[in-house]
């Protein structure tokens, strides 16, 4: 335990200054985020927090081999994290076609798929799917749409960061409640990460993670759903609950954008946290609602890990049912003020 509170308090650190050096006007690496039609902030602002967050979990990674007894992140995982850093870097600098940021996330991915990293046991409550194919399938089409699906909810101050932080330390959460210590260890290792970068991140932010933060944490988050879901620590469902608060809100925008006929992968202000802003709420009273609504996620995910199916398909109900009342309140308050 001491070791990995040392670990801890390494990497979370090395992201504090990583990221506060990275966001000083006189930072040698200097990409600024320009606004335009579909962003919310109104001045140009760093997006290489991206950088510190990557960084800092390679020192946590090299720091764990160098410490005894101690384990890191799998190197699969470790290894799809950074092909998925590398691209969504050259991204941020050179502005790269969706299609091939894609290929080069699948490929992330079917470097889970070979080290054995498959979806197990239930994937919905009290429902198991038998097929090999099916479930490698399932592996990747969620690999995939969580990696992109963090990347299109980065777009408001400290909101990223801040689900990471949630998410990340209820799945060490459940990590600890089953016994498992490498897992813990891990899931709180993000969680430092991300809570280093967001002292600078929250609003007013001072930097942005750029793509290369974003959709390295969603990889992650995919990555760690199919590790615990192997582990039994958590079925890869209630990992899924964890991040609902990104899950919900970034499919439901994609659905309601394709059956418009728009171009899905064009960067937008359609998601609700950003529809909020534009109707006048601050970001950081936007952004501290979307907390407690994380905050209520894992709250229920935690509640109902070894509930009954009946009682978690009740929970799951009215869940879904709570995240439709919150739609149906921003469209309210968007008749409201006019938008």
């Amino acid at each position: 335990m001491l070791l990995t509170a040392v670990i801890l308090i390494i990497v979370g650190l090395a992201s504090l200054a990583l990221t506060g050096w990275l966001a000083r006007p006189g930072a040698p690496i200097r990409l600024l985020d320009q606004p335009n039609e579909r962003s919310l902030h109104a001045t140009p602002t760093p997006r290489t927090g991206g950088l510190a967050i990557c960084v800092a979990l390679l020192v946590s990674w090299v720091v764990s081999l160098w410490l005894p007894q101690t384990e890191g992140l799998p190197v699969q995982i470790l290894s799809g994290a950074i092909v998925v850093a590398g691209i969504s870097i050259l991204d941020d600098r050179y502005g790269l076609s969706q299609w091939l940021r894609l290929l080069v996330q699948l490929g992330a991915a079917l470097l889970l798929i070979r080290g054995g990293f498959i979806i197990q046991g239930e994937i919905l409550p009290g429902w198991a799917l038998a097929s090999g194919l099916g479930l490698t399938l399932l592996t990747v089409v969620m690999t995939l749409w969580l990696t992109n699906l963090y990347n299109f909810m980065d777009g408001m101050d400290g909101f990223a960061a801040g689900m990471a932080v949630i998410g990340f330390g209820t799945l060490a959460l459940l990590g600890w409640g089953q016994g498992d210590g490498l897992f813990t260890a891990a899931s709180l290792t993000v969680c430092a990460v991300a809570a280093g970068f967001l002292w600078f991140n929250f609003p007013p932010a001072r930097i942005f993670m750029g793509d290369s933060g974003s959709t390295t944490l969603g990889f992650l988050a995919a990555a760690f759903a199919v590790w615990g879901s192997r582990r039994g620590v958590a079925p890869v469902w209630l990992t899924l609950v964890v991040f609902s608060p990104f899950v919900v809100d970034a499919t439901v925008t994609l659905l309601r954008r394709a059956l418009r006929g728009e171009a899905v992968w064009r960067a937008h202000r359609s998601h609700y946290y950003q529809r909020l802003v534009q109707s006048g709420w601050s970001h950081r009273r936007t952004v501290l609602v979307e907390y407690a609504i994380m905050l209520a996620s894992a709250g229920v995910a935690l509640a109902i890990r070894d509930a009954d199916a009946g009682v978690q398909w009740a929970v799951l109900a009215a869940l879904l049912a709570g995240y439709a009342v919150a739609a149906l309140t921003v469209h309210e308050i968007e008749r409201r003020t006019g938008q």
